[in-house]
């Protein structure tokens, strides 16, 4: 634990001007990054006596080994960068919201030709239409299937797509008339963009006049006698009625407005966000967050501000920004919305009417939230407390495992052996720092030996790691490097524990890499999945936890995961293996040519029937590499052939291989 009088810079040395700083720990990683309007107070502010800070930020100075700033010309340039670094650095005593970007967008596709109309999830793309977040996927689909009807725009995959096209026949969906099936012509791509861009305004707000088209075409129709018409049309407009109905109007006007309410504790924040556009809720998120930093609701707003419209421009941005406080930097926030959205966008609190009302609607969402939070015991910062006390007091450790490193091997009857790392820091999940492993030693089956293996290697570049930065040194008295930026290095820093999957073999077997490495400060264990017994290197006894412990949970969970990511890993070694075929194993032979000898050929099949002379005649190929692929093709053993599973009958190789496949025909597992 560092004094943080050993690091204060000196009077004098810190600018009275906007900027934004960072703290590092003895690792030069950064652990915190803040701004301020005059950098002098601020960090003024850190280095008084600790018996009157914050715990948390008591926490974060005697980490921190280093401070360093920036000095910027603005408070909104200070607020960019600050938000830029968070992005960069993730540093662990800043707030951050989990579960952004997993809730579900209802998106148009309008850079492509046809534009598609699909659930997406994750960053957004330029020229895709973004409508919501919704809550659930089958929101979405069920609004999709109601107004498909009436804009039957394209839902299908590239895939489904390019074989409607190949085959001139369209899917079920345009028999039924839910898709104008521009696949096979029957409406041109200006057709279908129109199509497209009249199911976007109606999402967004702009129902009344075509509501009122429809309406208008139907009397008609019906004046005319045109009754099948008119049936239709009547029809059409039900439909846009009911997906309308999912959306009620909650503000006049056509409000586009977004609402942002916070529900905290001492421990941790809830956050909830209502999307209102043309009046109506169109989207609802929510972010919850452990208050790792000393922070008040303003800061909180702050921080979801910066977190749901940092990547965002235009109109993503909406005119009005409802909070339950405005932020300490109201003017710097303003104007850096403005600059996203590319014209002056409100930042205010509700103080009566609809908007209010609405307001208390969102906390009330917000606190269910947390309160639904706090029953999962796995992200309860006082549980997660409790269970690394726990396992520090089981294994006699000399503190609580900040930082837990479990590996796992898994493999297929003796191929495939993978091994996989997972890392649990602060009790959750980092999985940016995940490792995976292929075993390079010896082939077959040896779970111990593999285990041995693993552990050499990472912790030989943890070695290696500290070798770069002089932290540990072959040599006494060699001076250290200095490292110059704060991201994480990959195996830079040290686990407190261990953790194998496995029993006394494969305990020992890591302890035995350690310390052929000579480390001795790290502590090692094994969770044996039978009985959950948790081993301790040179112990003929297991350590037993209560099956309500909090530890013995945590530590599951660890275990869990490293099985679950090296299961992973091993499947998709497997998959790629069993789907290679004998051109992958053609030495230079890329993909691009693989793919074109196919598309010439037609198959496999007869491009092994082909001469040298008829295989140099592809564009690209030539006749050195045509005897390379005639002699590859010629060594490996032809496959069976394909069978219709629904019928028994035999089928010709007649049609082309899938782009990317080299066998005669797919296996599927």
């Amino acid at each position: 634990m560092a004094d943080p009088s050993s690091y204060r810079p000196e009077p004098g040395q810190i600018p009275d001007s906007p900027g934004v700083y960072k703290f590092r720990d003895e690792h030069r990683r950064v652990i915190y990054v803040g701004k301020a309007k005059s950098l002098r107070q601020r960090l003024a502010s850190y280095f008084q006596d600790i018996a009157n800070l914050h715990p948390r930020t008591a926490t974060m100075v005697t980490t921190a080994a280093s401070v360093e700033w920036t000095v910027v010309s603005t408070e909104v340039e200070a607020l960019q960068l600050e938000y830029s670094w968070i992005k960069e650095f993730d540093p662990r005593f800043n707030v951050k919201y989990r579960d952004d970007k997993s809730y579900p967008s209802l998106a148009v596709t309008m850079n492509e030709q046809y534009p598609r109309v699909q659930v997406m999830r994750g960053p957004k793309k330029k020229g895709v239409r973004y409508f919501g977040p919704y809550g659930h996927a089958w929101a979405i689909r069920e609004t999709v299937d109601l107004m498909l009807r009436v804009f039957p725009v394209r839902t299908c995959s590239a895939g489904v797509f390019k074989r409607s096209a190949q085959i001139g026949r369209p899917c079920l969906l345009g028999y039924i008339g839910k898709c104008s099936a521009p696949c096979v012509g029957r409406v041109t791509p200006e057709e279908h963009r129109e199509l497209a861009e009249d199911f976007c305004d109606f999402m967004a707000g702009r129902t009344g006049t075509y509501l009122t088209r429809l309406e208008q075409q139907m009397h008609e129709a019906a004046e005319e006698m045109e009754y099948e018409k008119a049936a239709r049309l009547r029809d059409d407009i039900g439909a846009l009625r009911r997906a309308m109905e999912k959306n009620a109007v909650v503000l006049a006007d056509a409000t586009d407005a977004d609402l942002i309410a916070v529900a905290e504790d001492e421990l941790e924040a809830a956050v909830q966000i209502f999307h209102v556009r043309g009046g109506r809720v169109r989207g609802q998120r929510g972010w919850v967050t452990d208050k790792v930093e000393a922070v008040d609701t303003a800061g909180l707003v702050e921080h979801a501000l910066q977190q749901l419209y940092g990547e965002e421009k235009g109109e993503a941005v909406p005119k009005e920004v409802l909070v339950p406080v405005l932020p300490e930097d109201t003017g710097a926030l303003g104007q850096w919305l403005a600059g996203r959205r590319g014209s002056n966008v409100s930042l205010r609190v509700p103080q009566r009417g609809d908007k209010k009302a609405l307001m208390e609607t969102v906390h009330r969402n917000a606190q269910q939230s947390l309160a639904l939070h706090k029953t999962k015991r796995a992200s309860d910062l006082t549980t997660r407390s409790r269970a690394l006390e726990e396992i520090a007091e089981a294994l006699e450790l000399d503190g609580a495992p900040l930082r837990i490193e479990c590996f796992d091997i898994s493999h297929l009857q003796g191929d495939d052996v993978v091994a996989s790392m997972v890392v649990f820091e602060d009790g959750l999940a980092r999985k940016s720092e995940y490792r995976r492993f292929q075993i390079k030693s010896f082939e077959g089956q040896d779970d111990v030996r593999s285990m041995h293996e693993v552990v050499s290697r990472r912790f030989r570049r943890y070695l290696q790691e500290k070798l770069k930065t002089g932290e540990w040194s072959p040599e006494d008295g060699e001076d250290p490097l200095a490292e110059d930026d704060g991201r994480p290095k990959r195996f830079a820093y040290p686990p407190q524990l261990v953790v194998v999957d496995g029993g006394q073999p494969q305990v020992a077997a890591a302890k035995r890499a350690l310390e052929e490495l000579g480390i001795d400060d790290v502590a090692v264990c094994g969770l044996a999945k039978r009985l959950e017994e948790v081993w301790l290197p040179g112990e003929d006894d297991p350590v037993v936890l209560p099956r309500t412990s909090e530890g013995l949970y945590l530590l599951q969970r660890v275990r869990d995961e490293a099985h679950r990511f090296a299961i992973q890993y091993q499947r998709n070694k497997r998959g790629k293996r069993l789907k290679s075929g004998p051109l992958d194993e053609v030495p230079g032979l890329g993909e691009s040519r693989k793919q074109a000898l196919v598309k010439h050929f037609g198959s496999v099949k007869k491009l092994r029937q082909a001469t040298i002379e008829q295989i140099c005649e592809v564009p690209g190929i030539g006749r050195k590499t045509a005897e390379t692929v005639a002699a590859a093709l010629a060594q490996a053993p032809p496959a069976g052939p394909a069978v219709n599973t629904a019928t028994g009958e035999i089928m010709e190789d007649e049609t082309p291989a899938p782009a990317g496949a080299a066998s005669e025909r797919g296996t599927e597992l």
